[in-house]
């Protein structure tokens, strides 16, 4: 079962590693679904690219500006293609943040960025000791 910490933090810290293995560190919201988490990101953005090379990934509760506030967890991270799995990536998204997921969602058909999205699935595996540098 996913960590409480996860499943409660308003935003985790999500860490991608580039080619040369420097882990890239990125705060965003994530809606939990059993041991994994769901999150969003506009398709061109780099934890997109870099995920795309190398599904090994990190995750750690953290505030907005990406300040960690838990411990963090190894985790291997996919970009989502299948409609079922976007789908139940919005569900659980929808389900923890509610209206101002609904708000976003708004927001970005207006703005013509919602098509523009990718989902990811991130499962999350036990804690690890190493800290990020």
């Amino acid at each position: 079962m996913l960590a409480k910490e996860l499943q409660d933090a308003s935003y985790i810290s999500f860490a991608t590693y580039k080619r040369n293995g420097d882990a890239v560190q990125t705060p965003v919201w994530a809606g939990p679904d059993g041991d994994s988490l769901y999150v969003f990101s506009e398709a061109k953005a780099g934890k997109v690219k870099r995920l795309r090379n190398f599904s090994k990934s990190r995750v750690a509760p953290c505030t907005v500006s990406g300040k960690i506030t838990g411990g963090w967890y190894r985790a291997e991270a996919v970009v989502l293609s299948e409609a079922a799995d976007i789908q139940k990536a919005y569900a659980a998204l929808q389900a923890k943040y509610g209206l101002l997921m609904s708000l976003t969602n708004i927001l970005s058909r207006l703005s013509g960025r919602y098509h523009r999205r990718a989902l990811i699935r991130i499962d999350v595996g036990p804690p690890t000791k190493q800290e990020m540098d």
